[in-house]
C-alpha cells in the first residue's frame, strides 16, 4: 500500500480512469485466456506451420546447450544426443532445458537412450516413444 501512496503522489490517478483501466483488463483477460500445455487442445499434424523447423544438436559439453535453448527461444524442435557427454553432463544438460522447456511452456520427450526431444510451444508433438528401462 505505501507503494500506492507514492505512485498516486507522483502520477495522480483519477478514479474513474483507474475504474476504466480495470474494466479494460478485465476484458483484456476474458479475451486472451492463458494457454498451458495441460488446457490446450492437441494441434492435428496437418496444421503445423510449413515453417516449423528441427535442429539436431550432438553435444560434446554442457556449454553447447545454451546454444540449444536459443534454438528454442527461437521457435525451433530441437533433437539432443546425448551420448557424447559424460553422464553427469548429461544429466546436467537435461535438467538445464528443462528448465528452458518449462519457461516457453514447450515439451520434452526421452525418444531414445539418451536421446531427447525438446519443442517450443508452437510445435506440436504428437505420438509417444516407450522406451523399455530394460535396454539403460
Amino acid at each position: 500500500m505505501p507503494f500506492d501512496k507514492l505512485k498516486n503522489f507522483i502520477a495522480p490517478v483519477d478514479d474513474e480512469d483507474e475504474e476504466e483501466e480495470e474494466e479494460n483488463m478485465e476484458e483484456d483477460v476474458e479475451k486472451t485466456q492463458p494457454i498451458s500445455s495441460y488446457e490446450k487442445k492437441k494441434i492435428n499434424v496437418s496444421n503445423v506451420p510449413s515453417n516449423a523447423a528441427m535442429v539436431l544438436f550432438e553435444p560434446r559439453s554442457f556449454e553447447e546447450a545454451e546454444e540449444i535453448a536459443r534454438q528454442l527461444k527461437g521457435r525451433k524442435a530441437v533433437v539432443v544426443n546425448l551420448h557424447k557427454l559424460q553422464r553427469d553432463y548429461a544429466q546436467r544438460t537435461i535438467d538445464f532445458l528443462t528448465g528452458v522447456v518449462f519457461a516457453l511452456d514447450g515439451t520434452i520427450q526421452k525418444v531414445g537412450h539418451n536421446v531427447i526431444l525438446c519443442a517450443p510451444r508452437n510445435v506440436a508433438i504428437d505420438g509417444e516413444i516407450k522406451v523399455d528401462a530394460d535396454d539403460e
